[in-house]
């Protein structure tokens, strides 16, 4: 069903008038009409299209009777078939004055509202809603009272319709011919636009004068919103007038500025011209800048294109083009810098030198770009920073973990809201000259996805070839950056995409060695904490053996963060330690230079012992070699992200079916090394000295101790080996001799990396001597001689001549 509203007009005024109802004859049960947001009140005149079935019958019912029916409002408009529940209680007793059915089977009544009443109670019935009502007989009250509020809803609601644009001027000159207080009261009423909850409070009230007063609060409260929206526009209006007023003088000022001939606008302009002239930009770049300078001279300042504009003429400005710091190449300073802050790092250290030495010959030379690779803690970025201090350069450092967005390195587009250069060009803008040190740090840990990949955008950056004329998205010119000289890091080498790798020179930075981190300990760590703890040199004295049992039970890592925080651990009980001395002796409430003077008087001195008692149980073990020779059991050598180990291989051969089983969290390489060295030697058993037939009906059972350490690479190759030799054959392997090699299907045994490791790990578990492939021979000039102090190597080209060495000659072969 659809309701269209109508007002009352003076011609409904009379209409109405001409209908005479005695109230006395409306029946007390009365057919009701629910009407979809629409409130009908007394002395309207109002046509409603009725379509629901049940309001059909209703309507039909009504006309057939008396033409009385009952109005009441949906609470719900949704509601398709509304149920005593879903209406008001109060509505308005109507007259039908007319009705015409339609053609598609609705019907057109028009209804003339007669008098306020409320349903008492819903008849039951299943063709459409009745009810019974009570019909509001309440006297009309007179007097002043009544009169004022008269008055006083009456102007409200001239003032209504003037503020009102949707309300025609003319229903105030109906108003005004309105003389009765009750239908000026439901004239003013039908003619507000509110809600139906809002106008049904009005029909709730059986009283006049409280019908007066709900009148003259919803009166008040709307002629208020409406002066506040009227405000609110006039204030829109005001400042689109002043806009407009002043785009139109500013377009003037431009055209007389035209016709005139003069360039600039303003003194800001003028400031600005200067400053792009003082820049000393290359040709194109200030003939770029000069070109958007006199776009930006033609455009509003209230465009988005003004600022747009001057944004990348300030980038422009700040973008250093000329100027740089001068290189100190004092090979000698540079060297002293270097070793001041670092210990060990010979490579980096020597080729940073190589770098200074061709400077002071050529003074000027591209493709510095390193690359620092190593694990965590070794000192890459600190390496970095102490280059930069030795060459006199200003340091500027890009965290490159976790990008994933190319234009984080060329830069938005200036078309983009919020546009900026990359961080590339932000970088050059923190130095502020064109020749600093850029650390681009975490290279390995940049990621993409569908906004690019930005390891593919630092290809032009770090090609010494290319970046000559980097162009940044944002300025949109080239800018050199040849320079610059560019320090990255890494942890992981292969994580790196192969065409940036070709583009650096990559240093691999290994981890620290027991003797370095020691050396560190004394020489940095230990003189910086005790500085931080306000202890001194004097009071706090930490053995090298002690040192030495932090490094090997309470850490495990390649680098020395962790050594730097347990020695910090180790200052804080040192500090409490000194601090409940002095009170215990009543030197507490000292203070200044006298508390210093009482420090020196207590000194401690830290011990393995003490280092136990400061830091716990020791979080880690020693891991040292076999104490007898074993079947089975031999020793070999394997590399950690945390520096060498030594690796025990257990070989047991037993009845059950014809396999090989391997445990202890082995890797795929390392799991077709274990069948290789099988195979070898099924292969040539006499060689061996063993039975052919070893392996028919027996399960080999290869086992790697610590299972839940993952385990992989080929380097145990001639270890799973010989351990199957020596359990097939049954022979001990010496527990004082640990290897180390790939080997292939013909016995060769092949080259392996990590050696300095591997033998620093076998010197440190009492290991006497070390088997190594004869290829590696070559690495052990760059291993230093404290490294290889007690261990007797051997190099080896093929699996039999390590079984001389692992088994001792005074065992004779059993077949």
């Amino acid at each position: 069903m659809k309701e269209l509203k109508k007002t009352m007009t003076e011609s409904g005024v009379k209409a109405s008038e001409s209908i005479i109802e005695t109230i006395d004859n409306i029946p007390t049960t009365l057919p009701v009409l629910p009407l979809r947001d629409v409130v009908v009140f007394p002395y309207m005149i109002f046509p409603v299209l009725v379509g629901r079935e049940s309001s059909l019958r209703a309507a039909t019912e009504a006309l057939e009777r008396s033409k009385n029916i009952f109005l009441v409002a949906q609470k719900n408009s949704n509601t398709d078939e509304p149920t005593a529940d879903d209406v008001y209680q109060h509505g308005t007793v109507a007259k039908i004055i007319q009705m015409l059915k339609l053609p598609n089977g609705l019907m057109r009544i028009l209804v003339d509202g007669v008098v306020q009443a409320s349903a008492q109670k819903f008849i039951p019935n299943p063709l459409y809603l009745e009810a019974e009502i009570v019909i509001n007989r309440t006297e009309i009250p007179t007097g002043h009272e009544i009169d004022a509020l008269i008055r006083h809803a009456s102007s409200l609601f001239a003032e209504y319709v003037r503020l009102n644009r949707n309300i025609p001027p003319e229903i105030l000159m109906s108003f005004e011919g309105i003389k009765e207080p009750q239908r000026r009261l439901f004239y003013i009423a039908s003619n507000l636009i509110q809600s139906v909850e809002v106008k049904q409070t009005i029909l709730a009230v059986p009283n006049l004068r409280e019908q007066l007063y709900e009148l003259s609060k919803i009166l008040t409260k709307e002629v208020d919103i409406l002066k506040i929206e009227r405000e609110i526009d006039g204030k829109v209006q005001d400042n689109i007038q002043k806009s407009q007023r002043k785009f139109f003088i500013q377009e003037q000022i431009r055209i007389l500025q035209d016709e005139l001939g003069e360039d600039e606008a303003s003194p800001e302009l003028i400031k600005l011209k200067d400053q792009i002239l003082k820049a000393k930009m290359p040709k194109d770049v200030e003939e770029k800048a000069l070109e958007e300078f006199n776009k930006l001279k033609k455009t509003p300042s209230m465009s988005p294109e003004f600022t747009v504009t001057r944004n990348f003429l300030d980038w422009l400005l700040v973008v250093p083009w000329f100027k740089k710091t001068k290189d100190n190449l004092d090979v000698e300073h540079v060297r002293e810098i270097l070793d001041t802050d670092h210990y060990g790092l010979e490579k980096p250290k020597e080729r940073i030198l190589e770098h200074i030495a061709v400077l002071n010959l050529v003074k000027e030379m591209r493709g510095q770009i390193l690359c620092f690779v190593g694990p965590p803690g070794v000192g890459k970025t600190s390496l970095a920073k102490s280059i930069a201090r030795a060459l006199g350069r200003k340091l500027v450092r890009i965290s490159l973990g976790g990008i994933r967005d190319e234009a984080e390195i060329r830069g938005h587009r200036r078309t983009y809201i919020g546009s900026m250069p990359g961080k590339i060009i932000q970088s050059m803008k923190r130095a502020g000259v064109v020749n600093p040190v850029i650390l681009m740090d975490e290279v390995d840990k940049m990621s993409m996805d569908f906004r690019g990949d930005p390891s593919a955008a630092l290809l032009e950056v770090l090609d010494p070839e290319q970046n000559v004329a980097f162009n940044d998205h944002y300025l949109e010119v080239d800018y050199d950056l040849s320079k610059v000289m560019f320090i990255t890091t890494a942890n992981v080498r292969y994580q790196i995409p192969l065409p940036l790798q070709d583009r650096m020179e990559i240093i691999e930075l290994p981890g620290y060695l027991e003797h370095e981190k020691r050396e560190i300990a004394s020489r940095h760590i230990i003189l910086k904490q005790i500085e931080e703890h306000g202890l001194s040199k004097k009071n706090v004295l930490i053995e090298d053996s002690a040192i030495t049992k932090i490094i090997q039970e309470y850490t495990r890592e390649a680098g020395v963060r962790n050594l730097e925080r347990e020695i910090a651990s180790v200052c804080r009980k040192v500090a409490k330690e000194l601090v409940l001395a002095m009170r215990k002796n009543g030197h507490h409430k000292i203070t200044g230079k006298s508390r210093k003077q009482n420090m020196l008087h207590h000194r401690i001195v830290v011990t393995p012992d003490k280092v136990e008692t400061y830091l716990g149980v020791p979080k880690f073990r020693k891991k040292e070699a076999e104490r007898e020779p074993r079947v089975g059991s031999v020793t070999g050598l394997a590399w950690t992200s945390v520096g060498g180990d030594i690796l025990n291989v257990d070989v047991t051969i037993m009845r059950g079916v014809e396999r090989l089983t391997l445990t202890g969290q082995l890797g795929e390489v390392m799991k077709e090394s274990a069948q290789a060295a099988l195979s070898y030697i099924r292969s040539n058993p006499k060689t061996f000295g063993i039975n052919p037939d070893f392996y028919r009906n027996r399960e080999i059972h290869i086992h790697l101790p610590e299972g839940s350490i993952p385990k992989d690479g080929p380097s145990a190759g001639i270890t799973m080996a010989v351990a199957i030799i020596s359990a097939a054959s049954n022979r001990a392997a010496r527990n004082d001799i640990a290897m180390t090699g790939e080997i292939t299907l013909r016995g060769n045994v092949l080259p392996i990396g990590g050696l300095n490791e591997k033998l620093l790990a076998a010197q440190r578990s009492g290991i006497k001597m070390v088997l190594i492939p004869k290829d590696n021979v070559k690495d052990l000039a760059e291993i230093p001689q404290r490294v290889k102090e007690g261990l007797t190597i051997i190099p080896v080209e093929k699996i039999e001549e390590a079984i001389k060495y692992v088994f001792k000659p005074s065992k004779k072969k059993r077949a």
